[in-house]
């Protein structure tokens, strides 16, 4: 079987992350993020370039998990797609793109924090794995199918 591999996008937390209801009431999670960016020099050293900044959002299970653990300035990856639309301006038609992140958060490589585990008998991991398995698999068919894939 073949890799499932997506885009991704990694970048620091512009802004303060904004919440927000869809016309079917799932919950949508909004920022600007940053992206850095280096030119490489000739004496192999690295100059930092300005940022560039871009729109995110989430959606579901996922904005919600975002809401409560990313914040202004946190280093971030996701996974996900970029999505192209028109919005009107003045009268005229502009076209805008954003970042829909199927999956995100802290940059390891840049973040240090600690994660607290309980100990669970290895039946409970189990039924953790399932009810993970069965969240993916919802959260992939219901983004795909906003998506139109």
């Amino acid at each position: 079987m073949a890799f499932h591999t997506q885009q991704s996008l990694s970048g620091f937390i512009a802004s303060d992350p904004q919440q927000s209801v869809t016309e079917n009431g799932d919950t949508r999670f909004y920022v600007r993020v940053g992206q850095p960016h280096f030119r490489h020099e000739y004496s192999g050293s690295f100059t930092a370039l300005e940022p560039t900044f871009h729109d995110l959002v989430a959606y579901r299970a996922t904005a919600e998990r975002a809401l409560n653990r990313l914040a202004k300035g946190d280093s971030f990856v996701a996974e996900g797609y970029v999505r192209t639309f028109q919005v009107e301006r003045d009268g005229e038609f502009i076209q805008r793109e954003e970042f829909v992140a199927k999956k995100i958060g802290h940059d390891l490589a840049r973040t240090n924090y600690q994660v607290t585990r309980t100990n669970r008998s290895a039946p409970d991991r189990e039924h953790d794995a399932a009810a993970t398995q069965t969240a993916i698999v919802s959260e992939t068919e219901a983004a795909h199918a906003t998506s139109g894939w």
